[in-house]
């Protein structure tokens, strides 16, 4: 029973301030949980005033006699920042960090933005007075102000941009004319509203452009009728490419809004956007909105009101999206559930599955998730009924899947061909040239080059800063993509003199310059990173490739992923094996679903589609089933080899990073942590776990700060939440750890 509890006065999404701390009555002590509301006295006068309780405490962060007492448990009713900072709550047990990090989390618009106006000017007299005044102004040459009645008496009321712009009148002649009684200026307040310039075709209210088959059916009623019967429940949807996921997304969408409840959707990337957005547009109209970063503050501000005030059904967007404050939630949709991008890599380093989850537990919805090829977590929990496992096995109008061909890429080389595309790929380019039909090169990388070296010496150009090689760009220029450091590429080697130096592996770049110079006749896109900085980069060129304003769409992982152009008829994977050799056991999972994906990109209009993996691992096992899209298969191996190695999703894994500028300090304190646990595990306070180092994470070193990590491995995710509370209570106590990061990091997804 905690003596004491942090209290956050008068929370709203516009600003996060500091807690206050009180002491807790007897007769509350078994009551209170942090999010619930609660009155306490304020200031110095006997004010009482709603608080929410954060966290609960036996520690009195000030003199304990002079805290004031918790007044009463506030019975009005739970709104839904409560509901989030009981989530933070979770999130902050499960995941590590403070509390202060997961409530600037769930809590993701922190500074109100002043709403947006819009004013019109609008004649305040009658037509005759209006003439009158004419004159009288045209007799004194008052030209600006002649305009403007002119204007006022051919259309009474003008927006007041159009008054200070096209009619050039300055804001000082509208306050003259106010003043005479002549004209006012009215004031209107609306919402930004992020998907207002959406197509105009997609009118609120429009019938959706599809027809559900007899499996999406089948699955709609399923859901459906568990949650008309306040079932709540998670359920995976496992669907091929082509299936149509979404619009079953959409269907139970709408019968959920029926009844007065919102949905949130989450999708993987910015890049997904658009084209899910039009799809839900036709179906709610302005009752859908979306979050995403690159959106204003302002925009992100008056989303998150409106949805707070019931002015929205539906929110799409990225991870950040599931803290949407919906107060009666009823689904929330996990599309493409299979990405990494849902796993947060800042503290508190969360996965959005788990606490979509346990949102929906809180709250009482559902959680739908959806992939091609879903996460071995989430499949190995259907198998073992956690979930509920549904199944889409064809295509919609049964179009079949693509057909796959699988290039050696060593025998390409013994042929003599060193060139990126293989003479297959390249005649297969040649015929959809001809045929008017579109394709996309994959690659999952971005740049002109991987890394820079001598091929004399074998010497790598590194950062002096961090414990990774320069990428070589376009500008002639070296950066590193961890701390942003540059400096010119190189003409010779300083380790040997040699001229031949140069990068090593083709981007997307290198891979444009290619294409144009083989088929100087093909109109090329390319789509990543460095070609969507802009705000509405994404949009602009998905748009115009749907347009057909090109032949050939390169890019990185965000154009295989979710996208549906039924003029593609070919995909080229130009490089399989690139996600495959990296230094993670997710390696094989990750590949078969990149290739997966980028082959369901083909063949969705008429035409079947044929999908070129290029690879020199032609017998792996990821590339022969992503080939054959035998994702089952694929499992079975799969999961046979994490079960060998003690890896999720059949045991659970937490990492542990030590941080700090000082090398031996890093060292020193890594050391202790290892020492404390096994000291713990001698001693049987911690039985069954498993644990590695300290060892050098992949990257050693980041922009001067030197790294150690800890692995630790068990059967029982509550068992590593134990070991991280016993390893946070550590080092609060010992002084060792000033100046120390530590992060804590379950089941990673992309490691540290």
């Amino acid at each position: 029973m905690a003596e004491y509890a942090n209290i956050i006065i008068d929370i709203s999404h516009e600003k996060l301030d500091r807690p206050f701390q009180y002491r807790v009555p007897e007769g509350l002590k078994n009551r209170l949980y942090p999010g619930i509301q609660v009155l306490v006295p304020f200031g110095n006068g006997n004010r009482t005033i709603r608080g929410y309780v954060i966290e609960l405490t036996d520690e009195a962060e000030f003199d304990k006699d002079r805290l004031k007492e918790i007044t009463a448990i506030d019975m009005e009713g739970v709104p839904v920042e409560a509901q989030l900072i009981s989530l933070a709550a979770w999130i902050k047990e499960n995941y590590g960090g403070t509390m202060n990090q997961a409530l600037k989390t769930v809590l993701p618009v922190h500074q109100k933005t002043r709403q947006k106006e819009k004013k019109s000017v609008t004649l305040a007299v009658s037509r005759d007075k209006a003439q009158e005044q004419l004159a009288a102004f045209q007799k004194k040459h008052n030209t600006a102000r002649v305009r403007l009645l002119e204007a006022l008496l051919d259309t009474p009321k003008v927006p007041y941009e159009a008054v200070t712009g096209k009619l050039n009148v300055t804001p000082a002649v509208i306050r003259a004319m106010e003043e005479l009684g002549l004209v006012t200026v009215e004031k209107e307040q609306f919402w930004r509203n992020p998907v207002s310039a959406l197509n105009s075709s997609a009118a609120a209210g429009e019938s959706p452009d599809f027809t559900l088959n007899s499996e999406q059916q089948q699955i709609v009623d399923t859901i459906s009728a568990d949650f008309g019967e306040e079932h709540y429940g998670t359920y995976l949807i496992h669907g091929v490419t082509g299936s149509g996921k979404t619009a079953v997304y959409i269907e139970l969408i709408a019968r959920a809004v029926a009844e007065g409840r919102q949905a949130i959707v989450l999708i993987p990337e910015i890049a997904l956007t658009y084209q899910t957005v039009m799809r839900f547009y036709k179906r709610f109209g302005d009752r859908v909105s979306v979050l995403h970063s690159r959106m204003s503050q302002g925009e992100r501000y008056d989303q998150f009101l409106r949805a707070k005030n019931g002015g929205l059904d539906v929110m799409i967007g990225p991870r950040s999206a599931l803290f949407t404050p919906f107060s009666n939630l009823g689904y929330i949709i996990i599309d493409e559930e299979h990405e990494s991008s849902y796993k947060s890599e800042t503290v508190p380093r969360y996965h959005a599955r788990e606490a979509a989850i346990e949102r929906a537990r809180m709250v009482g919805a559902s959680v739908v998730l959806g992939s091609a090829t879903p996460s071995l977590e989430s499949y190995y929990k259907a198998k073992q009924g956690e979930y509920r496992l549904l199944n889409l096995r064809t295509r919609i109008e049964e179009k079949p899947l693509p057909t796959s061909e699988i290039i050696d890429l060593r025998e390409e080389l013994k042929q003599g061909n060193r060139s990126i595309l293989s003479g297959r790929l390249q005649e297969l380019m040649e015929d959809r040239l001809k045929k008017g039909q579109q394709m996309m090169l994959f690659l999952n990388r971005r740049g002109v080059s991987g890394f820079v070296s001598c091929r004399a010496c074998g010497h790598v150009f590194r950062c002096p800063h961090c414990d990774v090689s320069l990428s070589q760009h376009n500008n002639g220029r070296m950066v590193c993509h961890y701390c942003g450091y540059q400096e010119p590429a190189p003409k010779i080697c300083p380790q040997c003199g040699s001229k031949y130096v140069s990068g090593f592996k083709a981007g997307t770049q290198k891979i444009e310059q290619v294409v144009k110079e083989r088929f100087p006749e093909a109109r090329v896109l390319r789509m990543d990173f460095d070609t969507t900085r802009n705000k509405e980069g994404y949009e602009k060129i998905l748009a115009a490739f749907a347009n057909g304003e090109a032949d050939i769409l390169i890019g990185t992982q965000m154009i295989v992923k979710g996208h549906d152009f039924p003029n593609v008829t070919l995909v080229g994977i130009l490089a399989a094996d690139l996600s495959l050799h990296i230094s993670d056991y997710r390696g094989p999972e990750r590949t078969f679903q990149l290739l997966t994906q980028a082959a369901g990109r083909a063949g969705r209009g008429q035409e079947r589609g044929r999908v070129v993996i290029q690879t020199y691992s032609p017998d792996h096992y990821s590339i022969l089933l992503a080939a054959r899209q035998d994702y089952e298969a694929f499992y079975e191996q799969e999961i046979s080899y994490r079960r060998l190695m003690k890896y999720p999703p059949v045991w659970h894994m937490m990492v542990m990073l030590v941080a700090s500028g000082k090398q031996e300090l890093t060292e020193q304190c890594a050391r202790l942590l290892w020492e404390k646990l096994q000291q713990a595990q001698e001693k049987g306070k911690i039985q069954g776990l498993s644990m590695i180092g300290p060892a050098d994470p992949p990257i050693a070193k980041v922009n001067d700060i030197y790294r150690k990590v800890i692995y630790f491995k068990h059967e029982n995710y509550a068992a590593l939440a134990r070991v991280k509370d016993v390893l946070e209570q550590f080092i609060k106590r010992h002084r060792e750890f000033d100046g120390v990061t530590i992060q804590f990091d379950f089941n990673p997804m992309n490691g540290f």
